[in-house]
């Protein structure tokens, strides 16, 4: 993975076979009411291109 700062960009080195490998036996994960510091990240932080940070 490569994070470049400057051009504001994330880029992942993964080819596209393993990521389709993967997309094929991911199921989503049970719903966890997350709590306290985590839980509060969690329902305010904003994406990364927005820099991931909490309001």
């Amino acid at each position: 993975m490569t994070v470049d700062i400057a051009a504001r960009s994330i880029e992942l080195h993964v080819d596209e076979e393993v990521l389709a490998e993967r997309r094929k036996s991911w199921t989503l994960p049970e719903n966890h009411r997350l709590t306290g510091v985590l839980g509060k990240y969690a329902k305010l932080v904003q994406s990364a291109s927005k820099g991931a940070v909490c309001f």
